[in-house]
């Protein structure tokens, strides 16, 4: 005695309950929502985040030299795995004098990866780099970027986190630098004339 094999029917559909049929269970008519005729007095607000007025078509004037860089953990990261000099790297970018900021919540970041991070924390206690103080809670790094950024509009944002990019692409007139082929390029920024396309 053999095996039975089982041939799977062609072109089966499968099988759907009717809109008729009594197993499905029909609203009570006090359960429905009632629609109330909105009146004059009724109407709802929606808050709409007001944008500066300077940003026309969403370039950003205030952005020149010398260039506000708040970098992150993972941009100072790639930098090394790249051998690449960041002040070096973001002149020869922008094509002018660049200066680096790193958060407090950047620095407690690489604190906590530990042994990973040991060169990218020594690299950060460089005197070329701008400390900047936070005075919230936490220590989440992608937050304090992306606060102080809408804050004040005059930072270049230096991340390769893709999450991180994309909070950040929906501030207006915020460019992100990032690393692409062992270079610095920067999207969302006209004036970068050194930057590879």
């Amino acid at each position: 005695m053999g095996k039975q094999t089982k041939v799977k029917k062609f072109a089966t559909i499968k099988r759907m309950i009717g809109k008729n049929d009594p197993r499905i269970k029909k609203q009570h008519p006090e359960t429905q929502k009632k629609e109330q005729p909105q009146g004059p007095n009724d109407i709802t607000i929606r808050e709409i985040t007001q944008e500066p007025s300077h940003l026309f078509f969403r370039h950003n004037p205030s952005l020149g030299p010398p260039y506000r860089i708040i970098l992150d953990t993972n941009f100072i990261n790639f930098s090394i795995q790249n051998k690449l000099d960041i002040i070096k790297s973001t002149m020869d970018c922008l094509l002018g004098k660049c200066i680096p900021y790193v958060t407090d919540c950047i620095i407690a970041e690489m604190e906590k990866l530990g042994q990973k991070t040991r060169l990218a924390l020594r690299l950060t206690k460089d005197p070329r780099f701008e400390k900047l103080t936070c005075d919230h809670k936490g220590t989440y790094a992608d937050d304090c970027i992306v606060n102080r950024v809408k804050q004040h509009r005059c930072f270049i944002v230096g991340t390769c986190d893709k999450d991180l990019k994309r909070r950040i692409r929906k501030i207006p007139g915020v460019p992100i630098m990032y690393i692409q082929n062992h270079k610095y390029t920067i999207e969302r920024m006209p004036d970068a004339y050194g930057a590879p396309k």
